[in-house]
């Protein structure tokens, strides 16, 4: 296959298309955001992924090409990368832009085409969702379901080393969608069924939940106990043969804070309530809600009062390392939910995330050196690697007596932190 359509450039469509794109295949990605079309036509990425401004600027007019509508000219696949997100207030997945997708495809591409959902969806949704759209149209449709596994930060790299898992609606389809995959990896496994391949990534998300978890239980488990939670962890990992356990931390963004729901969904639609991947998924929502808590708590009893104190939050991403601008299931969301209840100053810092971001949430954007200036309290939300290489003593000194630094993945070493009077805690420890 030479020539393929990615429908949705969002951070699985963009990385996909320079990937696919450096494998000498030409890509005619279609996203229905004006904005979207028009930064990324221009050269310049709309989300920090590396590689991704380097891969524009080289393949951009070439193997690349983007637009706000499908080509005119025929491909040979169609891979839909829309987002597919859940409904807030009931947790239920939202599949019209799928449906649209799907129906977007039918309208502009040749029966011919292949189509393969990259998406997130729940199992089903590929056959009952997008199948019918095709077949209305088309009357025979090839498609197959591969889903997206990639890491944000490291996208590019691990879509050139990870296995690709296809699963198609007949033999036809996966054998195709396979060969197009085996341009971009070393291996593809293919699975029995469409259905197959859509669980594979609602597994594989919902254990990576359930493991941060079992860290974040361990640390409120700790916290009660006085213990430190990160010394349980280390010592129970160190040359024990069994799976290692997580340290605690926040667990956010695209995927991990809406695929658990959709695999529940798909679950209950079944017949069958899965035991332990909702209880899961409320811990790590949780935490955020009970650190923000506690650092208020620490506040107090430090100052002897909230009200009125400066407070410096840094890491504004839902997570630090691999680094990114993605906000989406980012901790501080619902940290900055408690902390606007207790009439705080709020000032903000991201490496990444765009100051003017930062001052749509109520929050000050500031330097590092100037938002420590005067701050009676810290809180830092990511452990982006930046944060510990900065001059933290002089940083510490500006900052206003008695003060508390709170280290959500302690980024910052404690020792200096202490020696310098100040009040030092993390996640279920201080």
């Amino acid at each position: 296959m030479s020539r393929v359509l990615v429908v949705g450039l969002g951070y699985v469509g963009i990385t996909l298309t320079v990937a696919l794109a450096r494998k000498g295949v030409t890509v005619y990605g279609y996203d229905k955001n004006p904005d979207t079309v028009a930064t990324l036509a221009a050269g310049r990425p709309h989300l920090f992924e590396p590689g991704i401004a380097e891969g524009l600027r080289a393949f951009l007019g070439g193997t690349i090409h983007i637009a706000d509508r499908p080509p005119s000219e025929t491909v040979d696949a169609a891979i839909i990368c829309v987002s597919t997100p859940v409904v807030a207030a009931t947790h239920m997945p939202d599949l019209d832009n799928l449906r649209a997708a799907a129906r977007a495809v039918a309208a502009e591409c040749a029966p011919t085409t292949l189509v393969i959902v990259r998406s997130t969806v729940p199992v089903g949704a590929s056959r009952q969702i997008v199948l019918p759209e095709l077949a209305a149209r088309w009357g025979c449709a090839r498609l197959a379901f591969c889903p997206e596994r990639t890491i944000q930060g490291q996208a590019l790299r691990e879509l050139e080393q990870l296995t690709q898992v296809v699963g198609g609606l007949d033999v036809e389809s996966r054998e195709r969608a396979s060969a197009l995959f085996a341009r971009l990896t070393t291996r593809v496994i293919p699975v029995s069924s469409l259905e197959a391949a859509e669980a594979v990534k609602l597994v594989n998300n919902c254990h990576t939940d359930l493991i941060y978890s079992f860290g974040n239980e361990v640390a409120l488990f700790a916290e009660r106990l006085a213990l430190d939670p990160l010394e349980l962890i280390r010592a129970a990992n160190v040359d024990y043969p069994r799976p290692d356990l997580a340290r605690p931390g926040f667990v956010g963004g695209g995927c991990l804070s809406k695929d658990p729901y959709i695999l529940i969904a798909s679950s209950i639609a079944a017949g069958y309530e899965p035991w332990l991947v909702a209880r899961a998924r409320g811990l790590n929502e949780y935490l955020p809600l009970h650190v923000a808590r506690r650092f208020v708590e620490l506040i107090r009893e430090t100052r002897g009062a909230v009200a009125g104190g400066r407070v410096l939050l840094l890491g504004f991403a839902y997570k630090g390392w691999p680094p990114t601008d993605d906000m989406r299931g980012a901790a501080v969301l619902p940290i900055l939910d408690v902390l606007r209840t207790e009439g705080l100053a709020l000032h903000g810092h991201d490496f990444l995330v765009a100051p003017e971001t930062i001052a749509r949430l109520g929050v000050t954007p500031v330097a590092l050196d100037e938002g420590f200036a005067g701050a009676d309290a810290v809180l830092v939300i990511t452990d982006h690697p930046e944060y510990g290489k900065q001059d933290l003593p002089k940083l510490l000194a500006s900052l206003r007596r008695p003060a508390v630094l709170y280290d959500c993945w302690r980024a910052l070493d404690e020792e200096t932190v202490r020696a310098g009077g100040i009040r030092y805690a993390s996640i279920g420890y201080g």
